[in-house]
Formats: C-alpha cells, structure tokens, sequence
C-alpha cells in the first residue's frame, strides 16, 4: 500500500517565500513593496478611474524609498525593494494606483508599499 506524497498548503508556501530584493536577488514576496502579483497588476489595469498622475519628489535607490505627489498636491511616502527608485529619477511623471499598490514609471508597474 502505497501513501499519497504530502502536499503543502497554499499558507505554507506563502509563509516560506523569501524575500531577496534586499540581496539583490529576484524578489519571491508579494508583500506590498516587493514583487507586483498578476492579479493585483490585472485590477489596477481594469480600474483606470483609480489611478494619479505625480511626480516624484525625492527617490532613494539604496534603501527603496520615494516620495510621489500627485497633481491635486498630496505628498505620497513609498517603498519598492524592487527596483523603482532606480527607474523614478527625481522629477519623473508616474501613475500611482493606490487601492491596489501600483505605481507605473513608463511601461513598469512596481507594487509599493505605503510608509
């Protein structure tokens, strides 16, 4: 009689993926401010009226931090592991998507955390 091979709950995966944007890796959390999910990319591209145009005041690359302001004036303080500080120079036009964490900088979307 053979046993069936154990499987793993979806918690257990999620509670063992590892967060290696810090490292400088290829990031494997989806917590806000790490890697962008599809879904959560797919519901802030089909909510358009959610989304405001900023401009990014201030941009960090080594800790991840940015600070947006949106066109009606409100300051936004941001995080991303992933990257977005390097691509969002000081200055630069993004969209941000915040009842989904989106921020877009040209054709990249970056799921951020809200600090």
């Amino acid at each position: 009689m053979s046993t069936s091979p154990h499987r793993l709950s979806p918690l257990e995966v999620s509670e063992r993926a590892t967060c290696m944007c810090r490292a400088g890796g290829r990031c494997s959390s989806i917590a806000p401010g790490h890697a962008l999910h599809l879904i959560q990319a797919r519901l802030a591209a089909a909510t358009p009226a959610d989304w405001a145009d900023a401009l990014v005041e201030s941009a960090d690359p080594v800790t991840g931090d940015l600070v947006v302001r949106t066109l009606d004036g409100t300051a936004h303080a941001l995080w991303n592991g992933s990257g977005a500080a390097l691509e969002a120079a000081v200055g630069t036009p993004v969209a941000l998507h915040l009842p989904y964490g989106v921020l877009a900088v040209g054709d990249a979307r970056f799921n951020v955390a809200t600090i």
